[in-house]
Formats: C-alpha cells, sequence, structure tokens
C-alpha cells in the first residue's frame, strides 16, 4: 500500500516528506494582508487559511480542506451553511488557546459574548507574518501575536511557527508556538477549556439523536428536535485503543476522528509532542465536533485525579507543539505511530 511505503520511508529520513520526488506536492504561501489572511495554497488549490479577522478574537486556520477538496471545518460562524450546528460560535477552524489566564478567558470569546461581559475575556491580537515561503512538499508560515486583556495589557508575545507538509492524499501541519511572559507572572489556572484544537464539518461527528440547533437552507438557526444523521459518520480512536465518545476525559499521545465525506475517506489526526508540559495530553473530544488536544487542563479531564496549574515568570518561555495529520484514506496504527515517532524527534 503507498501509506505503507510512506510512512517506511519517512520513518527512515531525518526529514519528513522525504519520499519520491513524484509524490510531493507543491505548496505555495500567499500573503493577503488587506484580506488580514494567508493562503496555503497545495498543488494550486486552497488546503488552508491563516486568517485573523477583528470579529474572531485569535488567529485560526480556516477552512482546511481535504485532499480531495472536501471541507472538513465547520463553516459556521464564518459562513451560513444549511446543516451546521450553530453551537460555540468560538469554535473556529483549527486554534490555539487556554480557558483561563491570568482568570481571563481567552478560550470562549467570540462576537457572542455582550459588551457588558467582556471584561473577563481575552483576545489573541495577531501582530505580523515574519516569514511566509512555499517549496517543494514543505512550506513555513511564522507569524506574531499578543495575547491581551480587555484593556489592551499584553499579558503574552506568541511567535508561532507552521510547517506544512504534502503529498498525494496526505497533508500535515506542525504548529510551533512559543509563549514569553510579559507581566510579572501569567497563570494558566486549570481548566477544561484548552488548547490545540479544531472544529469540524458535521460528516466527522459522531452520529447523535440529541436535540440542537442546525442552520436551515434559508441561513436560520432553528431547532431540531431528532437530527438526520445520514452522512454522519465520524468516529474517534486513540493511541490507547480507546473509540468513540469515550475517548473525552482520557490520555494517548495522538488521536485519530475519521469519517467519510462526499465518498471521500477521511481522517484527522493530533499527535502531542513529548516536550510539552503534561505529556501525554488529556483530550477534550466531543462527538459533536471539538476535537481538542488540552495539555495543561488536567482536572476536570481526570476527574479530580490529576491537576496542573502552569505559570511563567516574566521573561520565562514555554513552547507548545502539536501535530496535525489530514488524510485522504485511513492509516492503520503502526503508519500513525511512525508518523508520531518521526514528530517525536522534531
Amino acid at each position: 500500500m503507498k501509506y505503507i511505503a510512506l510512512v517506511i520511508i519517512m520513518a527512515m529520513s531525518s526529514n519528513f516528506l522525504s519520499f519520491g520526488q513524484q509524490d510531493k506536492e507543491p505548496i505555495e504561501i500567499e500573503v493577503n494582508e488587506s484580506e488580514k489572511k494567508v493562503d496555503v495554497m497545495v498543488d494550486g488549490e486552497l488546503f488552508t487559511s491563516y486568517i485573523y479577522p477583528d470579529n474572531v478574537m485569535k488567529p485560526v486556520l480556516w477552512p482546511v480542506i481535504s485532499p480531495d477538496g472536501n471541507m472538513l471545518t465547520r463553516s459556521y460562524p464564518m459562513i451560513n451553511k444549511e446543516g451546521d450546528r450553530t453551537d460555540h460560535p468560538h469554535h473556529v477552524g483549527i486554534w490555539l488557546n487556554y480557558g483561563d489566564v491570568n482568570g481571563l478567558d481567552f478560550w470562549n470569546n467570540s462576537e457572542a459574548i455582550p459588551a457588558s461581559k467582556k471584561d473577563g475575556y481575552g483576545a489573541i491580537a495577531h501582530q505580523s507574518v515574519k516569514k511566509a515561503k512555499g517549496g517543494n512538499g514543505k512550506a513555513t508560515l511564522v507569524t506574531n501575536s499578543l495575547w491581551n486583556a480587555p484593556d489592551n495589557t499584553s499579558l503574552l508575545e506568541e511567535k508561532t511557527t507552521f510547517t506544512f507538509t504534502a503529498g498525494q492524499d496526505i497533508r500535515i501541519i506542525d504548529r510551533t508556538t512559543t509563549l514569553k511572559a510579559l507581566v510579572d507572572e501569567v497563570k494558566f489556572t486549570d481548566n477544561k477549556e484548552g488548547m490545540f484544537a479544531i472544529r469540524v464539518a458535521r460528516e466527522l461527528e459522531l452520529p447523535s439523536e440529541k436535540p440542537t440547533t442546525l442552520m436551515d437552507s434559508h441561513g436560520v438557526a432553528t431547532k431540531v428536535d431528532k437530527m438526520d444523521n445520514t452522512y454522519v459518520k465520524g468516529d474517534y480512536k486513540s493511541a490507547e485503543g480507546i473509540t468513540g465518545g469515550d475517548v473525552w476525559g482520557t490520555r494517548a499521545r495522538w488521536m485519530e476522528l475519521s469519517s467519510e465525506v462526499k465518498g471521500e475517506d477521511v481522517s484527522l489526526i493530533i499527535i502531542d509532542h513529548p516536550k510539552n508540559p503534561g505529556y501525554p495530553t488529556y483530550w477534550h473530544a466531543r462527538d459533536y465536533g471539538l476535537f481538542s488536544a488540552n495539555t495543561l487542563g488536567q482536572k476536570a479531564l481526570s476527574g479530580g485525579k490529576d491537576e496542573l496549574n502552569y505559570s511563567l515568570k516574566k521573561g520565562e518561555k514555554a513552547t507548545f507543539k502539536y501535530r496535525l495529520v489530514v488524510t485522504s484514506g485511513h492509516l492503520s496504527e503502526s503508519e500513525i505511530n511512525a508518523l508520531a515517532d518521526e514528530y517525536a524527534k522534531k
């Protein structure tokens, strides 16, 4: 199988995606400051965009497109797509933030928060693109941001490097984020809401018949008593062999969410890095489409068994590293483990 051969070759090489020239896909990085976005194009087609609109409260990667051209991230709230859930408007694309930083909630901030309550929320403000370099099979985007309190006091300076790699049926995003404390102390109080996350399209959710609110064909949020699961085929599987909704609150070095979208078998795999605090991560992974590795939040996820209250003194830095693998087709556990082993060496 082409995936087995691909992973074996990758595992043998010190540089990821060092497989044959014919398997690489050219990647272009297109910076558009006027539209507050950076497009990542694979072989001339959009893979994802780094966007930082004023109304999202943090920079995100949105949308994320599969190798066959299918949308893997939820469209709402950026686009009113029929059939999308309309809960949690702060769940946009792929992001990294946290629910309690010096008492401020960065995770839940969105346009939906009324002005009278905004003083309890923080926002991440994009500052600049430091590097944008495309290439054959590999590209790099480096950005700077500030984690700000409501009074615009900057608590943290963020430098993030996205490394994009692409082959015929595989896309990988490696995110390395370094946070530097700008005030006397920055406390990441143990919190369920965190940290590296993606909100997925309806087709990747786990089937559920619970009542909810969906977008209708007229762009109106409408209550639905019973869900139509015709095209909903998502399922989780962790490195520890746990599946379905039972993965929530468990620990593992990787988690896979697989499904089928318009006839294409797809997988999203998040891989934790051994150098991250709290490794292996707890998983805040929900059946309704939130797929999150919560590195710093342990108390709620472990039922009180574990707790991690992380902090930085002024000038101190912490680095967090995550890998997201997007495939057309499914990888075996041994192939995923090979990707995780290779990433652990970075």
